[in-house]
């Protein structure tokens, strides 16, 4: 019986760190309402949001340092199953501005460890340990320094050797090195799609994607839902209205709901449908990872799917 267990890749993993607050002045003091810090990084929000629906899920990725003692211990108190490889670097930290004021957020990431060759080839082993016992592998987020641009692409090909689909969110050089691995699933937003491909058109964009190796693309345009392109055809889904609040993450939650799609091999617009809703419920969580419950359950049936040619 195949496995039914999502693995989430996170190699740049970090403590996320959130500042509520009413409105946020440039070049001046600030008055934090709250503070929040969780363990994070594209993967962990993935996982986060895998969790909380109820699928079986594990994260894996390079920590090192105190701050990664500290994203270590907040998975183990949040209840997320983790197998992670220490690396002597300091995992980094980023701090979400959320302005209630205005109903948005502001980001800022800090570059994260240098991995050795060395301690690369240790992940590497240990990846190879863990695709024993899965059934779909996320890779998302960025590389951190010192390992090689391709590094998604090797990832990839390991997991395609055994036949476990890739579902492959990341930018840049990461991205593009990643196609070559031909993953089943390719997850970009609408400048990381513009920024990859040349083209202002997401839609010519996700096309040419698929011609440099993804199976599938799935871009998120932000208030505007996602568009997809596949074997099977092409849809736009979009979401009854803008939901106000922080998106931090929703893109992550997008992935989650795909991840299991692409797990049970669901119909494309019953995944997009998903993802949508679940975005959006996620919006109105202040902190990545989580989402409205009540939300999704509505905002699933109120999801418009457009079929395009």
């Amino acid at each position: 019986m195949p496995s039914r267990t999502i693995l989430t890749v996170t190699l740049n993993l970090a403590l996320d760190v959130t500042y509520h607050l009413e409105e946020m002045r440039r070049f001046g003091s600030n008055r934090v309402r709250e503070v929040s810090a969780q363990a994070g990084g594209k993967g962990v929000n993935v996982a986060r949001t895998l969790a909380a629906l109820g699928h079986d899920t594990l994260v894996t990725g390079l920590v090192g340092g105190t701050t990664g003692q500290a994203v270590t211990a907040e998975l183990a108190t949040a209840g997320l199953p983790a197998r992670l490889v220490t690396v002597t670097g300091e995992t980094r930290r980023t701090v979400a501005v959320v302005e209630q004021r205005a109903g948005d957020a502001t980001s800022y990431l800090e570059p994260g460890p240098t991995v050795t060759p060395t301690e690369w080839q240790a992940f590497l082993a240990h990846y190879r340990s863990l695709l024993r016992g899965t059934g779909v592998v996320v890779l998302s987020g960025s590389l951190p320094a010192g390992l090689p641009p391709d590094a998604y692409r090797t990832l990839g090909e390991l997991a395609r050797a055994r036949q476990i689909p890739v579902l492959l969110d990341a930018e840049g050089p990461a991205l593009l090195h990643g196609l070559a691995a031909g993953p089943a699933l390719v997850k970009p937003n609408q400048h990381e799609l513009a920024a990859a491909t040349g083209t202002g058109d997401p839609l010519e964009g996700a096309h040419r994607l698929r011609t440099l190796g993804a199976l599938a693309v799935a871009a998120s345009l932000g208030p505007d839902g996602l568009i997809s392109c596949t074997p099977e055809g092409t849809w736009h889904a979009t979401p009854p209205d803008r939901v106000p609040g922080n998106p931090t993450g929703a893109g992550d939650a997008a992935v989650a709901a795909l991840a299991v799609g692409l797990l049970h091999d669901t119909p494309w617009p019953d995944r997009l449908r998903q993802a949508v809703a679940l975005s959006a419920a996620t919006v109105l969580e202040p902190q990545a990872g989580r989402f409205d419950a009540e939300a999704y359950d509505r905002l699933a049936d109120l999801v418009q799917i457009s079929r395009l040619s």
